[in-house]
């Protein structure tokens, strides 16, 4: 799919780049917006500002300023690029009388290699550093397809040469920490032939694949009836081994265009394999951290396929408030919420005011985008600091506007973005370095999947109310291009030295990714099946070589022997079940025993076929129960859990097929209990 756009009636944004900081146009010299009369009288000054910004935006003959072209020259009609430019001013006012509560995020040029070492450490590689026999490191590495296996040579490569030429201590090679005698230090990489959506690759079984129907994919795109091209996603193999061509020419860098008419989006589906889809909140936090290391290894190497760098910032770490509300590390925040609720994964206030705009705010017509009165909304601020966890403030005196002040007022003033300083350079170049819409949502799922997991669920959060704002367009007069545009300064823009040249290049490429994560958010909180697979692959590494470094410890070895005789059973993680001991006798091949705690009658065994689903054997035990309970039992929805084996712990997808996902995984045991929220 082609963003293409003809030029009748159209402009083309450009982005100034200045030599130095204080040759910057100033925001105050450069923008605004005329708006309804509701803007406070202060505003007015905005009006002569937005029409010369509107003027630069056209094609009318006025004295150019100096700037040169930016990367990607987007088409589009005034009026969307004034809804950017004035949230950019309406930001500003907003910030001008506030005293920073935070340390301003400090860019450090990066020594040579010092990148490339980060990116082993978060890649979860830092033995390669180190020097460490790791376990973990050493698992990650076996599960590495070639593409993969490739990207992390690279980067050891240059981090092992820069060090060299530094002199600063003699590096391992490679070779030396893995055993590998190849004459050049290469990973043993994994076939990259189709496996299994969850589980392992089984000798001679081809891939498992339900006939796509409506109730067999996951639809994610336009509303029934829009036109649209359709284009299926797969998940069974790596997005980078699936790169076959490697564009050889850049065309769209130098003149991309965007339609901000939602039909130019392609309707994406994702067939369900027989292990059906895995959500974000359906992997143990454990097996979690391992995704986010697999992703960066293979966004690495996706970037690297389509001959485009991955780049990325790097930062000081920054200490923010530790008590309040506003400019509170998400961490920080959602650990003093946790002392009130338990478990809970989204900070309370930004919860409340998504209620808050969500019961009273999602018909107000021009809803984030009308600004509420800077000074209501300063006072709010305030009251709301001293009163939320009080319980005493009244949230029947917020106007809509002023909550939905609040609530961008709440993502900018966070010490470090939503969408972390590190990686907004990645989600730039997914715009400006990538042409096909297909490709550009292959980089943002990997993206997401790499989040720390508190602004992971905090973005989920507020895309899923965006996701309503658009909805109700018909009374609010906001359309996605319309959210997108206001929304994303107040996720691209961020506290620092370089905000303004940021803000300056940023507008329809950060409006772009605003809209892909608001139209397929539904894909992008879904886990990539290949990534489960490899998953599942360094769990077993590491069991076999904790295995073998079992066998070489004489300390044990007589509790072995004690043990010959009984079932091996993988070490037990968090959550799992203890089966009494008449329970836990050999089980024939195809039997599973399904223990459901909140059930009148706690175990059952089923013995699974080819078409049994994990939906079945709730509706057996719903039918067989003695009290007659449904899987909702205690309010709560119950799901089946697979837990042990090669896996931590897996929430079911009600449409999987139990006799592939107990193949994948004969080790495991399989509960029925509430899906955590």
């Amino acid at each position: 799919v082609r963003m293409e756009m003809k030029d009748s009636g159209s402009v083309v944004l450009t982005a100034y780049h200045p030599h130095s900081p204080a040759r910057m146009p100033s925001v105050e010299q450069s923008f605004g917006q005329e708006v309804p009369s509701s803007r406070s009288p202060g505003s007015r000054k905005s009006l002569s500002r937005c029409r010369r910004i509107n003027r630069m935006l056209s094609n009318e003959p006025t004295p150019p300023p100096t700037f040169s072209r930016s990367n990607s020259q987007v088409s589009m009609d005034s009026t969307s690029m004034e809804d950017f430019w004035c949230e950019v001013e309406s930001i500003k006012e907003s910030s001008e009388d506030r005293p920073e509560e935070s340390t301003l995020l400090e860019f450090k040029p990066a020594d040579e290699g010092e990148l490339e070492a980060e990116w082993l450490q978060d890649a979860g590689l830092s033995t390669l550093i180190s020097g460490a026999e790791e376990e973990d490191g050493q698992a990650l590495l076996s599960t590495l397809t070639r593409t993969q296996a490739a990207a992390v040579q690279k980067r050891y490569n240059t981090y092992t040469q820069t060090l060299r030429k530094k002199n600063k201590h003699t590096v391992r090679d490679v070779r030396d920490i893995f055993g590998i005698s190849d004459s050049s230090p290469t990973f043993e990489t994994v076939p990259v032939s189709p496996v299994p959506s969850n589980g392992i690759q089984l000798p001679g079984q081809k891939p498992l694949w339900k006939s796509v129907s409506s109730n067999s994919c996951l639809d994610c795109g336009l509303d029934k009836g829009s036109p649209s091209v359709i284009e299926e996603l797969s998940y069974e193999v790596s997005f980078s081994e699936s790169v076959t061509v490697v564009p050889k020419t850049r065309e769209w860098q130098k003149n991309q265009r965007f339609k901000k008419d939602d039909s130019a989006l392609p309707k994406f589906i994702v067939p369900k394999s027989r292990f059906g889809l895995t959500e974000v909140g359906d992997l143990s936090p454990e097996d979690m951290k391992k995704i986010r290391y697999l992703s960066l290894i293979e966004l690495t190497a996706f970037y690297d396929a389509l001959g485009v760098e991955l780049k990325r910032n790097r930062t000081e770490r920054i200490k923010g408030r530790e008590n309040g509300l506003f400019g509170v590390p998400l961490t920080i925040l959602l650990e003093n919420d946790q002392k009130k609720v338990p478990g809970i994964k989204v900070p309370l206030i930004f919860q409340k005011l998504l209620l808050k705009l969500e019961e009273t705010g999602l018909e107000t017509e021009g809803i984030l985008r009308v600004p509420g009165s800077a000074s209501r909304v300063k006072n709010l601020h305030q009251e709301l600091e001293a009163k939320f966890y009080e319980d005493t403030f009244d949230w029947d005196q917020v106007r809509n506007n002023d909550a939905a002040g609040l609530l961008k007022m709440f993502i900018r003033e966070l010490p470090s973005p939503l969408f972390t300083v590190e990686y907004l350079p990645a989600f730039i170049t997914l715009v400006e370095k990538i042409s096909k819409i297909k490709l550009q949502l292959q980089a943002l799922h990997l993206l997401i999947m790499l989040l720390p997991e508190a602004n992971r669920d905090t973005a989920k959060a507020f895309l899923q109310f965006l996701k309503k704002v658009v909805a109700n367009e018909g009374k609010n007069k906001m359309n996605l291009w319309n959210v997108s545009m206001i929304v994303a300064p107040n996720l691209f823009i961020y506290k620092g030295k370089r905000a303004n040249q940021q803000e300056m290049q940023a507008a329809a490429t950060t409006a772009h990714i605003v809209r892909l994560l608001i139209r397929y958010q539904d894909i992008l909180w879904t886990v990539p099946s290949f990534l489960i697979s490899q998953v599942r692959k360094m769990n077993e590494a590491a069991m076999n070589n904790s295995k073998r470094q079992l066998m070489f410890d004489k300390g044990v070895r007589k509790l072995l022997r004690r043990k010959t005789m009984e079932r091996e059973r993988p070490e037990r993680p968090e959550g799992a079940v203890t089966f009494p001991p008449y329970l836990q006798s050999d089980i024939p091949e195809g039997v599973i025993r399904v223990y459901a705690p909140l059930h009148s009658k706690v175990s059952m065994a089923i013995q699974l076929n080819s078409q049994t689903k994990a939906k079945d054997i709730l509706a057996r035990f719903h039918c067989e129960n003695s009290h007659g309970s449904s899987h909702n039992t205690g309010g709560q929805i119950q799901s089946l859990h697979e837990i042990g084996g090669n896996i931590g712990q897996h929430c079911l997808d009600p449409d999987a097929y139990m006799l592939d996902v107990y193949r994948a995984n004969p080790q495991a045991e399989w509960v029925i209990k509430p899906k955590a929220s």
